[in-house]
C-alpha cells in the first residue's frame, strides 16, 4: 500500500512570529474547524546562537561535574536496588562521587583539549523570519472566512 501524496495546500495567513500563528489555529479549533488540515510553516529559517557566557576550563570541569553527578546518580540508584540499609546508600553515594569525579575530568580535559577555540558556551536555536498558516486547499475559503474574523491581539 502506498502513501497517497499530500493534499495541496493553500496559505491563508502569515504571522511574525510562532505565537500569533498558534493563536489563529486556536481560533481556528474553537470555530470547529478541521485543524488536521493546518500546518504552521516557518518560512526564512536561520539559526541563532544566543551566547551563554565565557568558559574556563575550571567552568568546564565544573559543569561536567553537575552532569557526572546526575549521571552517577541514577547509576548508583539502579545498582542500589540490589542491596539493603547502610550498603544501599553507600552504593548511592559511590556513584554520585565517582560520577562527580569522572564528570569533572572529561569536562576540563574536553575545554583544554579546544586549545583555546571556543571559549564560550551557547544556546542554538532554528528560528522563522514568519509563519505561514497553510490548510488543505479544499477547506481554504472557510479557513479564510475564520482568520478574518480573529480579533487583534
Amino acid at each position: 500500500m502506498e502513501a497517497s501524496p499530500p493534499a495541496p495546500r493553500t496559505t491563508v495567513a502569515a504571522y511574525g512570529s510562532y505565537q500569533e500563528a498558534e493563536r489563529a489555529v486556536d481560533f481556528l479549533s474553537d470555530r470547529e474547524f478541521p485543524v488536521e488540515r493546518t500546518a504552521i510553516v516557518g518560512t526564512g529559517l536561520k539559526t541563532v546562537e544566543q551566547i551563554a557566557g565565557r568558559l574556563t576550563t575550571g567552568r568546564a570541569a565544573l559543569l561536567g561535574a553537575g552532569q557526572g553527578a546526575m549521571i552517577g546518580l541514577l547509576f548508583g540508584l539502579l545498582f542500589g536496588i540490589f542491596f539493603t540499609g547502610p550498603d544501599f546508600l553507600g552504593v548511592v553515594l559511590y556513584g554520585l562521587v565517582a560520577g562527580v569525579l569522572f564528570g569533572a575530568a572529561f569536562g576540563a580535559i574536553g575545554q583544554a583539549a579546544q586549545g583555546g577555540r571556543r571559549d564560550f558556551a551557547s544556546v542554538r536555536s532554528m528560528q522563522a523570519e514568519r509563519y505561514e498558516l497553510q490548510v488543505d486547499h479544499e477547506v481554504s475559503a472557510r479557513a479564510k472566512q475564520l482568520v478574518a474574523e480573529l480579533p487583534p491581539g
